[in-house]
């Protein structure tokens, strides 16, 4: 899917075909095919196998400069269908006429600028655009990870009551969400830094020219994206904890359960022995009392009660 914005006179115009872009237009790809590429391609003179780059999924933060583009690539979050999160690759291309941005799909950083909701947002100012999509992706990850401390404090309530296995696998959704936005930020980091150096570079100005307020943007959004640094550390910190801390409380439990059915076993083994001595094929005691079935129980029944005062002054029942 390409869609072409345009702001004209203070309004975003959306209704235009790829082939009547203008200079100062912005071209979203999502999920494009083979034909959608070849197309961008021709409007943008960028060759489709650095095209295909921004869709590869296992594509990492970088920045490329060209003669005739930069190309820039940061990973941004996604909420998934299961409730867990992973990040994607986002490829924006900045040339001296368009604005160009491909995703696999579409996702909850590009959407505010596709409805014109983010504040200040024009498609003719390239470079406060890329910086403003940055900020977008920092904000997003750092609403993430209030919600993934959310719900870990929920299962950790749950798990206070009732130890399931489906609770654990989710703090291991978690962790792993939580792993995934480590790298993508300390690589969106790397970005960062890397346009921040190139504000001295004036070879590069009719393609990225910062002024006073889009490096103030840009700072901005690096103190962003470092704070999401230390959350998503602190909250790894925080599950890994957990998770330790609820293993040795299971495995804790199961040594009581062991040790309480060790003690009935020992208890039950008390009276059977008993028993057992009294049913051999020789001369036993009371075998000539009317009740020495009773007189056999009574036994039986003390030196159980004496077993299990001394396994409960052990502790051990």
């Amino acid at each position: 899917m390409i869609q072409v914005y345009k702001h004209s006179n203070g309004h975003l115009d959306g209704n235009i075909s790829l082939a009547s872009a203008e200079k100062g237009s912005w071209i979203n790809v999502v999920n494009p095919d083979s034909d959608d590429l070849q197309l961008v391609s021709m409007v943008t003179e960028i060759p489709t196998d650095v095209l295909k780059t921004a869709l590869d999924t296992e594509e990492r933060s970088h920045v490329e400069i060209e003669d005739n583009y930069i190309f820039v690539v940061i990973n941004i979050p996604v909420v998934l269908e299961t409730d867990s999160y992973d990040t994607l690759p986002l490829g924006i291309f900045i040339t001296s006429d368009f604005i160009i941005t491909l995703c696999i799909e579409e996702t909850e950083v590009m959407r505010a600028f596709t409805k014109n909701t983010y504040p200040l947002f024009h498609t003719f100012k390239k470079t406060r655009f890329l910086f403003q999509i940055l900020y977008r992706s920092a904000t997003l990850f750092l609403r993430y990870l209030m919600q993934i401390n959310h719900r870990t404090d929920d299962l950790e309530e749950t798990l206070r009551h009732s130890m399931r296995n489906k609770e654990f696998f989710m703090l291991l959704e978690l962790q792993k969400s939580l792993t995934y936005f480590t790298s993508a930020l300390r690589g969106n980091g790397i970005v960062m830094e890397r346009l921040m150096r190139l504000r001295r570079n004036t070879a590069l100005h009719h393609l990225i020219k910062m002024y006073e307020e889009d490096e103030d943007l840009l700072e901005d959004v690096i103190i962003e994206n470092k704070q999401a640094i230390e959350m998503v550390e602190m909250y790894s910190n925080i599950l890994m904890s957990m998770s330790d801390t609820f293993a040795s409380i299971i495995s804790n439990n199961l040594n009581l359960v062991m040790k309480f059915l060790a003690s009935i076993t020992i208890m039950l083994a008390v009276p059977t022995i008993i028993f057992s001595l009294w049913g051999i094929n020789v001369q036993v005691p009371f075998q000539d009392t009317a009740n020495g079935f009773f007189y056999v129980s009574g036994i039986a029944l003390i030196c159980t009660i004496t077993a299990a005062i001394l396994l409960w002054r052990k502790d051990l029942f």
